[in-house]
């Protein structure tokens, strides 16, 4: 049998509510991402539908699984469907424009998600995360712990390793120079001695990682631009030796973005120092907001980003419930207790 999940993954739109005449004034939203590859942009795709759906909205589906041409071929189907909005993840900076261009000759409102495009002279409002702030204070926060454990290493500094995303992708590129600028401002106590390039593949990153461990098994801080790449960094960790929850003598500093389910579990078993969390719920609102103000005619701003936050074992918690990735959990957990 061919499932929902399937239709709407080879690159056809499906409503959300098939069949269902347009009626009682409800607005129609083409909604278009690029992957459903990884838990963030699953559960980023579920928040905004659920988003849409509490404004009373329709909502139609596509994904274009990596195809920026399939993609465009999407918007225009829903520009020729006359959408009353269009939200769409793109594959990079420069393939959407092509995109935003074709909604503009509609005059349909569009909303970039997380992915911000290339400047380019056409209407839009982008929604995206500071991906530069949130790595900033996420490290930030190893920092302090590093600092804490100066004394017990008798002044020695930490040896730090990042996994660097693609740096096609500017989310990549500015968690890179988060990471940069919280260590340059902590460089008495870190010193960065290996930087793996995993273009967001995880072979690559358990490589990279493997290898900075054994060129330096002195390493004592990891930072991975994104969570996904976490059982790249707890297999290579689990094999030098060095996988220990904090409070353990040979615990490796260690830190991550995005806010997933394994991230959350890991911080629960205090495996995992600091997380910094995408806030997909604030995001999806800001999202349908941006749709209905330019639909209204309101003066909006082109780009928000959302300031995120870091979750960590002290605040934990306080923050699970803007944590995606812990609802996920806790979900789950509640469903399977009956």
């Amino acid at each position: 049998m061919i499932t929902r999940r399937q239709i709407v993954g080879a690159g056809l739109v499906l409503p959300l509510a098939a069949c269902r005449p347009r009626s009682g004034g409800r607005l129609r939203v083409g909604v278009a991402f690029e992957t459903l590859q990884t838990e963030y942009w699953v559960a980023s795709f579920d928040i905004i539908r659920a988003e849409l759906a509490k404004n009373d909205i329709d909502t139609i589906e596509a994904i274009s699984d990596g195809d920026a041409n399939r993609q465009l071929e999407q918007i225009k189907s829903f520009v020729a469907r006359r959408m009353d909005g269009v939200i769409v993840a793109p594959k990079d900076a420069y393939t959407v424009i092509p995109m935003i261009k074709s909604v503009n000759r509609k005059d349909i409102p569009i909303v970039i998600y997380n992915r911000p495009p290339a400047e380019n002279p056409y209407k839009r409002v982008t929604v995206g995360t500071d991906n530069f702030g949130i790595t900033r204070n996420t490290v930030l926060y190893l920092c302090q712990l590093a600092r804490k454990a100066m004394p017990s290493r008798a002044g020695k500094k930490h040896k730090a390793l990042i996994l660097m995303g693609d740096l096609g992708d500017i989310n990549a590129v500015g968690r890179r120079d988060g990471f940069d600028a919280a260590v340059k401002e902590n460089a008495d106590i870190v010193e960065v001695v290996t930087r793996v390039p995993t273009e967001w593949n995880q072979e690559k990153a358990l490589a990279g990682i493997t290898n900075g461990l054994q060129a330096h098994p002195d390493i004592s801080m990891v930072f991975t631009s994104s969570d996904f790449l976490l059982p790249s960094v707890v297999s290579a960790l689990k094999n030098a030796g060095k996988f220990h929850p904090a409070g353990h003598p040979d615990h490796v500093l260690l830190g991550a973005f995005d806010g997933d389910s394994m991230a959350f579990r890991m911080l629960r078993e205090k495996t995992l120092d600091a997380d910094g969390v995408q806030d997909a719920y604030a995001q999806s609102r800001l999202v349908v907001q941006s749709i209905l103000s330019m639909r209204a005619g309101e003066k909006v701003n082109p780009l928000v980003l959302d300031p995120g936050l870091v979750v960590h074992q002290e605040n934990l918690s306080q923050e699970s419930s803007r944590m995606w990735g812990a609802q996920l959990v806790l979900e789950s957990e509640r469903a399977s207790r009956g």
